[in-house]
């Protein structure tokens, strides 16, 4: 179901141009997860200007979809749309994202790894299979996509985050671009090691943020996770920023106020 962009004229005082807003994609409500044997929505997020052009374009895979752009999310909203239209003002906005609904009530348990972790065994391993054996070659076939790894990320905060470490860890041919926000790291610990065991030959850049209101646990592993990256066997070839806010609370509008910067530094900077 495609959205045409906005004609929208701007607004005094508006910080972006609704007409240059993302169009939204929603590929389908119940995409088929055959390594879950479940459905899901997923929502591709597309460059206001995609029908346009023939450009390709590096993709950004994103965890917890309900909380990215929609206006009514429980927990409130990253507002993705606007927050690429002012990226899109500096002309940095030209990437697809590409948003996967989280699971419900099976949220925790497909967003965990499939080891021993503090909360369990989880179908992670098998959520990490079908972004990259089903969900990365659909949308690599059926969009204009760079789909080289050098050009490929995935994020998400809180469990997302964790999540999206995990499936580096298990596929870290198929990344180069982490955008990892307020990590559930506490899960698995072991994580941190992990990384630096699996993935010796990762290249690419990792982009950390949290914030000092979560709690003192989550600086502390953040800044062991950033520690470890650090002493990485292939370090030379690997990028960090952390990011550590005063202010920053455990919250989808603490997320999407630092997407901007997180955005910019994976994809933009040179």
């Amino acid at each position: 179901m495609h959205q045409s962009a906005s004609k929208t004229t701007r607004k005094e005082g508006q910080d972006y141009n609704p007409a240059q807003m993302p169009l939204i994609d929603i590929i389908s409500e119940a995409f088929e997860i055959p390594q879950l044997i479940k459905t899901r929505r997923i929502t591709a997020l597309l460059p206001f200007d995609y029908h346009e052009t023939d450009r390709r374009y590096p993709v950004l895979y994103l965890q917890d979809g309900q909380n990215l752009f929609d206006d009514y999310a429980p927990f409130g909203s990253w507002e993705l749309r606007r927050q690429l239209a002012r990226l899109t003002e500096k002309n940095l906005g030209n990437v697809i994202v590409v948003a996967i609904d989280h699971a419900e009530e099976e949220r925790i348990a497909e967003f965990t790894p499939s080891q021993k972790t503090k909360l369990g065994v989880g179908d992670g391993k098998n959520y990490a299979r079908f972004l990259a054996e089903t969900l990365k070659p659909w949308i690599d076939l059926n969009y204009r996509t760079l789909p080289e790894a050098e050009h490929t990320g995935i994020g998400g905060s809180s469990m997302g985050g964790l999540i999206s470490i995990y499936a580096v860890i298990q596929h870290p041919e198929l990344y180069s671009r982490l955008m990892i926000f307020s990590p559930s790291l506490w899960v698995s610990p072991s994580l941190t090691r992990l990384f630096n065991k699996v993935t010796p030959g990762f290249s690419g850049r990792i982009y950390l943020y949290g914030g000092r209101k979560e709690g003192d646990e989550l600086i502390t592993l953040l800044n062991s996770f950033k520690n470890s990256l650090d002493r990485n066997p292939n370090r030379d070839f690997i990028e960090v920023e952390l990011n550590i806010s005063d202010y920053g609370e455990h919250n989808e509008n603490a997320w999407g106020q630092e997407f901007p910067r997180a955005l910019e530094w994976l994809y933009f900077k040179h």
